[in-house]
C-alpha cells in the first residue's frame, strides 16, 4: 500500500484517538480501534514480517471492538515486536498508542504510562508534532486516572502549546477538552465548563464531529455535577446526535448513560427505559457482550428503583446468565446478591 494510505490511516487515528481513550472522566470510552484499521499500514515495503504485523494489529482491533481488551493486548505486543524488527518507527508509535490506551482502560496504569512515554519518545525522535500532541494527551489521561492531576495538567498544557504553535485545530480542541477534564477532576466544574466550551470552538472549526461529541459528553458530565440538568441534557443529546452521525456506538452509549442518570434522578422512568432499550440495541449491534451485560444490569436496577420488581427480576436473571457465560464471577456475585434482595422482598 502506498505511503499516502498510511498517512491517511495516521490522520484518521489521531482524530479518533481521544474518543477511544477519553470516553469519560471516570474511565476510558472506547471508539473502535477496528474502525481505525480499515487502511493497511503496509507502505510499500513488502515483507512478511510487516504483513504479519499489520494482520496482528487488526486482530487486536477486532478483539477491542468486541470488548475483549485482555485478548487484544497479546496481538499488539506481537505486532510491536515485528515492527521493531523491520525498524518501522511510525507503526511502532501507533502500536504503543493502542497498548497504552488499552492498559489505561484496564487500570494497568504503570504499563500504560510506560507504553505512552515510549510512544512520546518515538514522536519526538521523528519530530512528529501531531504524534507529540496526542501522545501528551494520552499520557495526561493516564496520569489523571491514577490521581496525578497536576502532572496531567502539565501534560495537557504542553500539548495545547504545541498544537497552537503548528495551528492544529483538532489538537487544540483535544488539549483544551482534556484540560477541562483535569479541571473537573480537581472539582472545579465551572472552570471545566469554560474549557469545554473553548474546546468546542476548535472542534467545530476543525470539522471534528467525533471529537466534538466527546467534548459534549464531557460538558454534559460537568453540568450534571452542578445539577444543571437542562444544560446537561442538551449537551448529551448533541453528543448522541454526533455519535449517530459518525456511527460511533460507544459515543452514543456514553451520551445515553448521562441522560439515563438525569431521568433517573428526576424519576422520569419511561424516558430512561426507552434510552436503555436504545443502549441494548447498540451493544447487541456491536456484539459487545460486556456492554450488553452492563445494559441488562442497568435495566434491572432501574426497574427495581421504579418499584417493578417482577420485571427487575427478569433482567437480573438475564444478566446473571450472561455474566456466567463471560466468566465474570465478581459481576455474577453482585447480580445474584441483588436478585436475592428482590426475592426476599417479594417473599414478605
Amino acid at each position: 500500500m502506498k505511503t499516502e494510505s498510511r498517512n491517511l490511516l495516521l490522520v484518521s487515528f489521531y482524530l479518533l484517538l481521544v474518543a477511544f481513550f477519553f470516553s469519560a472522566p471516570k474511565a476510558a470510552k472506547a471508539v473502535s480501534i477496528d474502525q481505525q484499521l480499515t487502511i493497511p499500514l503496509n507502505n510499500g515495503t513488502q515483507t512478511t514480517d510487516r504483513e504479519d504485523a499489520d494482520t496482528l494489529l487488526r486482530l487486536g482491533g477486532q478483539e477491542e471492538q468486541k470488548g475483549n481488551l485482555e485478548k487484544a493486548i497479546p496481538y499488539w505486543l506481537q505486532a510491536l515486536e515485528l515492527y521493531q524488527r523491520v525498524g518501522d518507527k511510525e507503526a511502532i508509535g501507533l502500536t504503543y498508542d493502542y497498548l497504552g490506551i488499552t492498559y489505561g482502560k484496564l487500570g494497568r496504569y504503570i504499563e500504560a504510562e510506560d507504553a505512552l512515554r515510549r510512544r512520546l519518545a518515538v514522536a519526538r525522535d521523528r519530530q512528529d508534532f501531531q504524534g507529540q500532541i496526542y501522545g501528551l494527551n494520552n499520557l495526561g489521561t493516564v496520569l489523571l486516572q491514577r490521581g496525578a492531576v497536576d502532572a496531567a495538567i502539565v501534560s495537557f498544557s504542553e500539548a495545547a502549546r504545541i498544537a497552537q504553535s503548528i495551528k492544529s485545530l483538532p489538537g487544540e480542541g483535544l488539549s483544551l477538552s482534556n484540560l477541562g477534564l483535569a479541571t473537573a477532576g480537581a472539582g472545579d466544574y465551572y472552570q471545566a465548563i469554560k474549557r469545554y466550551e473553548e474546546a468546542l470552538i476548535f472542534r467545530r472549526r476543525g470539522d471534528d464531529p467525533l471529537g466534538e461529541a466527546n467534548t459534549q459528553n464531557n460538558l454534559g458530565d460537568a453540568y450534571l455535577a452542578t445539577e444543571k440538568y437542562r444544560d446537561s441534557l442538551l449537551a448529551y443529546r448533541a453528543a448522541q446526535r454526533l455519535g449517530r452521525q459518525t456511527r460511533d456506538r460507544s459515543t452514543q452509549i456514553r451520551a445515553i448513560d448521562g441522560q439515563v442518570a438525569i431521568y433517573s434522578r428526576l424519576r422520569q422512568y419511561p424516558v430512561a427505559f426507552e434510552l436503555l432499550d436504545q443502549r441494548l440495541t447498540l451493544a447487541q449491534e456491536s456484539q459487545n457482550l460486556r456492554q450488553e451485560l452492563r445494559t441488562l444490569a442497568l435495566l434491572a436496577q432501574l426497574y427495581q428503583a421504579s418499584g417493578n420488581n417482577p420485571t427487575a427480576q427478569t433482567f437480573y436473571e438475564r444478566a446473571i446468565i450472561l455474566a456466567r457465560s463471560l466468566g465474570d464471577e465478581q459481576q455474577e456475585a453482585f447480580l445474584i446478591n441483588d436478585l436475592a434482595q428482590i426475592r426476599f422482598t417479594r417473599a414478605k
